[in-house]
């Protein structure tokens, strides 16, 4: 159904993130991939949605020509506990430390998107709670040793073990702390090709 809306358009996905490029393709939105190296780092007065609303439009800004019928869709997920962001760990010693953070507590996951055309950039975001169980050391470290979640912002997938095992409550969607928004992304296409 989208896909015939967007059939005068060039979706152009900038994310090398295999779970963000899947769901376009469940969703049936064909895009074109094309990931452009930025150094992610941001103001440190920025807060919560600010910091991953400014860190997909730094992602956008890396695209200088776009077609008059391209979107560019740049993204970026962080998790927010105590008042910190946490991204990408840098090792299974830093990965076992935020998970540790995390433990027996609620934290946010806060997904950006922005969209770009020749003519406009709309940015949008939602934000996702998570409750985790109190994990014990044995557990977490068994998920960060097994399943390597270097790529992951909060070094941790919900799809995956620990996401099982550990997770009591999610207050949103279960997209958002993936990656992406499906809903809102959706719902932001329809409207600008049906403006």
């Amino acid at each position: 159904m989208i896909n015939e809306l967007l059939k005068n358009h060039r979706i152009v996905l900038a994310s090398g993130s295999p779970r963000r490029q899947q769901f376009f393709k469940d969703m049936g939105i064909d895009v074109h991939i094309d990931v452009k190296e930025v150094d992610e780092v941001y103001p440190d007065h920025l807060q919560g949605a600010a910091i991953s609303d400014f860190l997909c439009e730094l992602k956008s800004a890396a695209f200088e020509q776009l077609e008059p019928n391209d979107i560019l869709i740049t993204s970026d997920t962080i998790v927010w506990h105590n008042h910190k962001a946490l991204g990408k760990p840098k090792n299974e010693e830093e990965a076992i430390k935020m998970i540790q953070s995390l433990s027996g507590k609620q934290h946010e996951v806060i997904t950006s998107v922005c969209f770009k055309t020749t003519t406009a950039s709309i940015t949008i975001n939602h934000t996702t709670r998570v409750t985790f169980k109190d994990l014990s050391i044995a557990e977490i470290t068994h998920y960060v040793k097994t399943y390597q979640p270097m790529d992951k912002a909060g070094a941790y997938g919900i799809q995956e073990w620990i996401g099982f095992i550990g997770i009591t409550h999610i207050e949103g969607s279960f997209f958002t702390v993936m990656g992406l928004p499906t809903h809102l992304v959706y719902e932001t296409l329809m409207s600008m090709v049906n403006s």
